[in-house]
């Protein structure tokens, strides 16, 4: 979890490209959030439990 929003993270390493993505989307979304000034979170109760994303957004002015 601590390496989700950096680019090329493959979280399963057994992945490969024609089972998987590239490893950057997550990436894109940590950046475009940050860049409108707000954070992206990611949490998960266990393997194969599935996994929360929550983005927070100020608002606007």
């Amino acid at each position: 979890m601590p390496h989700l929003f950096e680019r090329y993270c493959r979280v399963d390493t057994a992945r490969d490209r024609p089972h998987g993505g590239s490893g950057i989307g997550l990436a894109i979304v940590g950046s475009i959030v940050q860049h409108h000034g707000g954070t992206v979170e990611a949490s998960s109760v266990g393997p194969r439990a599935g996994s929360t994303f929550t983005i927070t957004l100020p608002t606007a002015t």
